[in-house]
């Protein structure tokens, strides 16, 4: 492999709570399949049932919007990998603290896109997190099984 070449080590474990590992299973299947993966869909009407439109609707723009304005690629793991990617693992971080914290959210999402254009993908995280929150599935990177 070339030096500078992006890897996909996979430093961190998965995280704890059904919130999180649902958001990072849409993510992945996401990113590997498109916005409008089926599988993706399933998932989140299996855990949200008749309001899983919100929440879906707005993982898709968070992902076009992720896409949109990255400066560098994104590395997401298959969903059958039992380990996070760096990148995964700051968007996890990003997306929990994205409601209570949203300048250190904003300092995780500009890293993750390699640049300093993080304003409209912050707005979509928290988006994200307020209906997974809004919902009783949510989103933090801490939290217990």
């Amino acid at each position: 492999m070339a030096h500078g070449q992006p890897t996909l080590d996979q430093p961190r474990p998965l995280p704890g709570g059904y919130g999180n590992r649902l958001f990072l299973y849409v993510i992945r299947r996401m990113a590997t399949a498109g916005v409008n993966d089926a599988h993706a869909a399933n998932a989140m009407l299996g855990a949200f049932g008749r309001s899983y439109r919100r929440p879906l609707v707005l993982m898709r723009a968070m992902m076009l919007e992720l896409a949109r304005t990255s400066s560098r690629k994104i590395l997401i793991a298959p969903c059958c990998c039992s380990r996070m990617t760096t990148d995964e693992a700051l968007m996890m971080q990003a997306v929990g603290t994205a409601l209570r914290s949203p300048r250190a959210a904003y300092d995780d999402v500009a890293a993750l896109l390699g640049n300093d254009h993080a304003l409209g993908a912050l707005t979509c995280l928290q988006a994200v997190a307020q209906a997974h929150n809004d919902l009783g599935r949510p989103l933090d990177l801490y939290a217990a099984g």
